[in-house]
């Protein structure tokens, strides 16, 4: 791989192809496989992401809201794509571009119903979202009446799926909880089915939820975090590959005197004679605040480099003072061997955080 010469994220698609056979692998055959690749596909590139796993025979794709659907429907993606979190004004798009929603409530439901009934919709397919504990958006068990008395009363929608989401499968002090969650779901979709004269698909597992409750596989299972290579373990990184490597390069070396101070605020002092690096990448490109005096690091010739003061909106400044290094070397932020999950660690925070926020400005670079 090519020193970088600027700041780029490389996207790794053989990574990408590792980690999708490794979760499938944990499936049964019959088990449809849906991609979450909302959110940019965790920080990397939605529409490389998404063609790449379209060539694997990726059974769905989900994004959270309709404007990501619409951009994978541009760049030529015809597997189906659920919109998780759809809101109203969305809906006649929805319908353009061939995209499922997820219902969730009372309002949603029958302002779908609304619209598709407009359009003059048969059987338009539709996910319905449960709350079995996360309390974040779902109907609740108590509403099945309702909704099954909904679909009956029109013929423009109909139930492809029911879904809900884990709240903590990754945690085995929660197993409680977790099974508890599955018992409330399968109750739910058996009072439904017991009410239609067809089945739905039935999907709540995670990536977590994939690895650690094979109960609670059903007819699809919906992966994010561990097609990007993390499985909210030690453990379970290990069987993992991270499809994402952050780089770039020391624009600049300062040798300082004791007592003097680095970047805005002054808020660094040097303890001593020190050397900095000055890197060209800051909290506009992802490297949050919350990274700076000391807590966060980079990696410089294969040594740790903390980041001293506060970051800059486009830079950050490193201790390199026991670090034989140049200008134009090349800096890590993260990659296969020094992981997202352990700079995220740093600031107490999660590699999701830290994926997601790697701004669009950076340049990528998909590998093959």
């Amino acid at each position: 791989m090519a020193k970088a010469q600027q700041t780029v994220l490389e996207i790794n698609l053989n990574a990408l192809t590792h980690n999708f056979e490794y979760l499938k692998s944990k499936l049964n055959s019959e088990t449809k496989f849906l991609a979450v690749v909302k959110a940019f596909a965790y920080g990397s590139d939605s529409v490389e992401i998404a063609k790449h796993l379209q060539k694997l025979n990726i059974d769905y794709f989900a994004v959270a809201y309709a404007h990501e659907g619409v951009a994978l429907r541009d760049a030529g993606i015809i597997a189906p794509i659920l919109v998780l979190h759809p809101q109203v004004v969305n809906f006649k798009t929805i319908i353009e571009r061939c995209l499922e929603p997820s219902l969730y409530s009372a309002r949603i439901l029958n302002e779908f119903i609304k619209v598709t009934e407009a359009e003059k919709q048969k059987e338009y397919p539709v996910h319905i979202k449960f709350n079995t504990g996360l309390n974040r958006l779902g109907f609740w068990q108590s509403d099945v009446d309702y909704i099954v008395s909904k679909l009956k009363n029109t013929q423009s929608v109909k139930a492809k799926s029911l879904f809900s989401h884990l709240a903590a499968s990754e945690d085995k002090n929660e197993r409680e909880f977790t099974l508890n969650q599955i018992k409330d779901f399968k109750s739910i979709a058996t009072n439904f089915e017991s009410q239609t004269d067809y089945k739905p698909w039935l999907h709540l597992s995670n990536t977590s939820g994939v690895i650690n409750y094979p109960e609670a596989h059903l007819d699809m299972v919906r992966c994010g975090i561990g097609l990007y290579g993390f499985g909210n373990s030690a453990e379970q990184d290990s069987n993992l590959r991270p499809i994402a490597q952050l780089k770039s390069i020391i624009s600049q070396i300062h040798h300082i005197e004791k007592g003097e101070t680095v970047g805005y605020n002054r808020a660094y002092t040097s303890k001593g004679f020190e050397k900095t690096a000055t890197i060209p990448i800051g909290h506009a490109d992802g490297i949050s605040r919350q990274f700076g005096q000391e807590k966060g690091f980079v990696f410089i010739n294969n040594q740790k480099a903390p980041i001293i003061g506060n970051v800059c909106m486009d830079m950050i400044m490193v201790n390199v003072t026991n670090i034989d290094c140049n200008e134009g070397d090349e800096v890590i932020i993260f990659d296969g061997k020094h992981k997202a999950s352990e700079l995220a660690a740093s600031a107490k925070t999660i590699s999701y955080e830290i994926l997601t926020a790697i701004s669009q400005r950076v340049k990528r670079y998909i590998i093959y």
